[in-house]
């Protein structure tokens, strides 16, 4: 009962909002029309019950003009029947649409908000595949939900229909036992009601594992197609390394995980199907040997001994809804928990952000430049890795920051863009300041050219002959023509060519601080030469940080900064001669290694 209670809080958290939402009205509207629906489905079955003891009469009477207006009476029954079933898919395929929309919507917006998918990462949480989770999790989820919840209100108007029927036909029908009869108010109530609780406990005993088995399925499932796409984008560097027998061993072992948890549910679905086709079976015999020795000491007639047994068979698949759905329950149950732990790790992410300690992003009052106080920067572990106080990036400079490899130079980027939150501290952001940051591998999303390098804006928000300028003083004119070309750009493109775009994107945006991180590491000398002259020229009040280990970077900065040692973690020194600075960059330790 406790595991029940907390799953439908669960589902109630998950499902609930949307009703709630912006779109609530049409979603509580559908979810009424199906529910109405389904009550006047039951209805149709509680009149097609009372048809079954007039048809069956008729016949055993050999009554023609009965039978003949039972008949009228049948189609006209199952005509309305067969009308509201359409009807009913219908718009509860159209209210599964909608709501599975404003939960897509929802959950990209909470996982793209705020670096909360980049956090998330850092934190290693559980919520595994989060494109699994958005994708085949809120259409089963959704699906699932609607199913079961209108199955089970069907039951349970079922139930409280059939079950004054199967009362009096009780009463009708004494019960007959060895040619002795005996009076046990509502004894077919009370068999279907005994039958139903075997049947259930029996089924839980039996596919209560499979909960566990669809979790984990599902997981496996997400974790091969994952590592298929990650094949397919980083194919070049395979092929360079031949790497295909090793890849081949890789995914063959992921997807022996999948077969070995199918195996295992196949055996507990075997069991399970042997249970309840058997009880299925034995349920259509069952209400026949309660009331036929009634019906052969002509206690009861023909009619009402199909509708007894009718009205048991709606009885005990009400009662039994828990055995017929089990396998739907127990992979719904595993929906729900991926869900689940889904909107906990995006809690947890964002929580980050605001945890105490943090490094906290801050509005300087005045000023043109970025200010460090009482920086520590740590791993995701705890450990101490760059310690700053009293640092300040000025306005309209242009400086180069060196150190050794894992001293915590990209991190600090990542901590003043706001999306690094492990450590303590203030950095403090002019207002209104704009911060871009190039990587060594820019991102460039897949759709035309144009569209890839004005990325994060529209690709209307600048014109066409901007960008084809800025393509061309970059060095690559071969794509000044190509702006309308769609292609998965980051597969297409060198890495050279790639940061030569991410450098028109920077010229095109015209921020007011640029941080490259090595990002014209892939260039030649003198490429990179005319490149950092060209952004000189283009953006003469753009403060630009640099990251780089070429020593001919020194000729474009007039300030140069060192990551140095400093007891446990690293610390920034202002060097002012470029031989200096190669000193403190030379400083090397393999104490805190960091992805750069």
């Amino acid at each position: 009962m406790n595991n029940i209670r907390s799953t439908l809080a669960i589902v109630w958290r998950i499902a609930a909002p949307y009703f709630r939402s912006e779109d609530k009205l049409a979603g509580r509207v559908l979810l009424a029309a199906v529910i109405a629906i389904e009550l006047s489905l039951v209805l149709i079955n509680v009149l097609l019950n009372q048809w079954n003891n007039r048809f069956y009469n008729a016949l055993q009477e050999k009554n023609w003009d009965g039978f003949v207006r039972e008949i009228g009476i049948f189609c006209l029954l199952a005509t309305f029947y067969i009308a509201l079933s359409v009807y009913q898919l219908y718009l509860n395929q159209w209210l599964q649409i909608r709501w599975r929309n404003w939960m897509t919507s929802t959950y990209l917006g909470q996982w793209l908000h705020d670096a909360n998918h980049y956090r998330m990462q850092l934190k290693g949480d559980a919520a595994d595949n989060p494109d699994q989770r958005i994708t085949d999790d809120v259409k089963l989820f959704v699906d699932q939900t609607l199913n079961i919840t209108v199955g089970l209100l069907s039951s349970i108007v079922t139930l409280a229909s059939f079950i004054f029927i199967l009362w009096g036909l009780s009463a009708a029908s004494p019960l007959h036992i060895l040619g002795r009869e005996f009076e046990i108010p509502g004894y077919l109530v009370w068999g279907a009601l005994i039958y139903a609780i075997f049947g259930t406990a029996l089924t839980q005993w039996i596919g209560s594992p499979l909960v566990n088995l669809d979790f984990q399925q599902q997981r496996y499932e997400a974790d091969f197609r994952f590592n298929l796409v990650r094949v397919r984008e980083n194919s070049e560097q395979i092929a360079l390394l031949r790497g295909e027998d090793a890849e081949r061993q890789r995914l063959s072992e992921r997807f022996g995980r999948v077969v070995e948890n199918w195996y295992a549910i196949m055996q507990r679905t075997k069991r399970l199907t042997a249970f309840t086709s058997s009880y299925a079976q034995a349920a259509v015999i069952f209400p026949y040997v309660l009331v036929a020795p009634a019906y052969f000491a002509d206690k009861i007639q023909l009619g009402g001994m199909m509708q007894t047994a009718s009205a048991f068979s709606s009885v005990q698949q009400a009662l039994s809804f828990f055995v017929s759905t089990y396998r739907t329950l127990a992979e719904w149950r595993a929906v729900v928990a991926r869900l689940d732990g889904f909107e906990m790790a995006i809690q947890s992410a964002a929580k980050l952000k605001t945890d105490q300690p943090s490094i906290g992003i801050v509005t300087a009052p005045d000023g043109d430049a970025i200010k460090l106080s009482e920086l520590l920067v740590r791993l995701p572990d705890g450990t101490p890795l760059l310690s700053v106080d009293g640092f300040s990036i000025r306005g309209n400079e242009r400086a180069l920051v060196t150190g050794p490899s894992g001293a915590g130079k990209s991190t600090l980027f990542r901590s003043i863009a706001g999306i690094w939150p492990f450590g303590s501290g203030s950095i403090a952001v002019p207002p209104h300041a704009t911060l871009m940051m190039l990587p060594q591998r820019p991102y460039f999303p897949i759709g035309s050219l144009k569209a890839a390098i004005v990325y994060p804006a529209p690709a209307d928000a600048i014109s066409s002959d901007r960008v084809r300028e800025a393509v061309v003083a970059v060095g690559l004119p071969k794509f000044a023509e190509r702006l309308e070309q769609d292609a998965h750009w980051n597969r297409m493109l060198s890495l050279g060519e790639q940061q030569r775009l991410g450098l028109a994107r920077a010229l095109l945006c015209a921020p007011q601080f640029l941080f490259l991180d090595e990002a014209t590491a892939s260039l030649d000398e003198a490429s990179e030469a005319r490149l950092y002259r060209l952004l000189q020229e283009k953006l003469p009040a753009t403060t630009i940080v640099s990251i780089g280990h070429r020593s001919t970077l020194e000729a474009f900065h007039e300030r140069y900064v060192a990551l140095a040692p400093n007891g446990e973690a690293f610390s920034l020194q202002d060097v002012r001669a470029g031989a200096a600075a190669r000193a403190g960059g030379a400083a090397s330790s393999a104490r805190h290694k960091q992805t750069e």
